[in-house]
């Protein structure tokens, strides 16, 4: 039986310019806006370390250095801080840079989310590899699920050796902003895809499962990428690589449980900031 490798490396793309959150993006990271009082971008790390990865690679673009000084030393700081009450604040993030290696590619022109995760094969060379898009914030809800989003994927990758999506329930008229999926349920809230289909009508949705910001895929997608035509815009669009792989070799989708925040979005991200503080800052 062929043994399954362990998934160690975690893309980010990382490049977008964040135009819904202007003008607070004009300067700044979008993956850099705190939720109470940690940077987006940092809770898709932990996220990613929760799964077991060890090697975290940023597709970057211009205007993002903040997010490699946000893994990285600050000696100004430290020596400003140690010693006081205020050191504690740090715990988090330099835990953070003890467990994983940061690499950072620059994606010199932004042509859809298929082209950053190519742009991303450096990276990884020829071994499976999980995708996070840290505008979608996933969050553990239920005491009994040991691990968020990406290590539930982790786990049915794990036991099935292909590639494996987050979907969720997309009520109403809202599927028209998801890629989505159809397939047959093969255990409880895990699927086998045979179609995906981006940002359809509602009246053409194949069905309300909305593919989400998390992906655990095998290193041949690349092959599928780079044989995907560029779509709108001239973008390579991630979902119509992964359709293609999946009528020649398995893809799972899993309904992950707990819940997604799209910080992509003000409205989420206020709903998300909102839950953050009232789970881990408000006075009990």
């Amino acid at each position: 039986m062929q043994s399954v490798k362990k998934i160690r490396k975690c893309l980010f793309p990382v490049a977008g310019y964040g135009t819904r959150f202007l003008p607070a993006t004009k300067a700044m990271p979008k993956e850099m806006l705190p939720v109470v009082n940690k940077p987006l971008i940092q809770y898709g790390v932990e996220e990613a370390i929760e799964a077991g990865v060890t090697e975290v690679g940023f597709i970057t673009g211009r205007g993002k250095r903040a997010i490699a000084d946000h893994f990285d030393t600050s000696y100004e700081l430290e020596h400003q801080i140690r010693g006081t009450s205020k050191e504690k604040h740090l715990e988090d993030i330099r835990e953070v840079m003890d467990t994983c290696n940061f690499i950072f590619m620059r994606q010199r022109e932004m042509l859809g989310l298929g082209h950053a995760i190519l742009t991303g094969q450096p990276i990884i060379g020829d071994e499976p590899f999980a995708v996070i898009l840290a505008d979608d914030l996933c969050a553990r809800t239920d005491e009994d699920v040991s691990k968020r989003a990406l290590g539930q994927l982790v786990e049915v990758y794990e036991k099935y050796n292909c590639s494996v999506i987050a979907i969720e329930e997309v009520p109403g008229d809202n599927i028209s902003s998801y890629g989505v999926i159809s397939g047959r349920e093969i255990e409880d809230g895990l699927f086998e895809v045979d179609d995906m289909v981006e940002k359809p009508k509602p009246e053409d949705a194949p069905s309300q499962l909305g593919i989400i910001g998390r992906y655990v895929l095998t290193p041949d997608i690349f092959e599928y990428i780079e044989k995907t035509a560029p779509g709108a815009n001239g973008e390579v669009q991630i979902t119509d690589a992964i359709r293609t792989l999946a009528k020649e070799k398995r893809v799972l989708a899993l309904k992950f449980k707990g819940h997604r925040f799209d910080c992509g979005s003000i409205d989420g991200f206020v709903e998300a900031t909102n839950y953050y503080y009232q789970r881990d800052h408000a006075k009990k």
